[in-house]
């Protein structure tokens, strides 16, 4: 993988985190797109792998992988309620390696 496509990669993860509280996380939806996954259904599916390989190295899926439920804007100007997940950057790793490995093109 080319440098210059890491550092791309790198500042744009970095770039879509949120804090509360002095605390950092990362939405699902979000890292979805990221990581290049059209279908959230398809994504869900890497999530849960993600959560085995969370609960196999003896950490507690619910510390990194928080279910939550937001509002989004439709385009006609509505709202719905979707569900997400906030993720810790150790929840982004265990995705990120469990996803497709062809998703990013290198």
């Amino acid at each position: 993988m080319k440098k210059e496509l890491i550092t791309t990669l790198q500042k744009t993860f970095e770039d879509t985190f949120h804090t509360v509280d002095g605390v950092e996380f990362w939405y699902a939806r979000d890292l979805q797109k990221l990581l290049d996954y059209d279908k959230w259904e398809n994504f869900v599916n890497v999530i849960e792998k993600a959560r085995i390989s969370c609960k196999n190295s003896k950490q507690s899926g619910d510390d990194h992988f928080a279910g939550v439920r937001k509002m989004v804007q439709l385009g006609s100007g509505a709202e719905r309620e979707i569900d997400d997940f906030v993720l810790t950057r150790y929840a982004c790793y265990l995705i990120a390696q469990n996803g497709d490995p062809r998703r990013i093109a290198c």
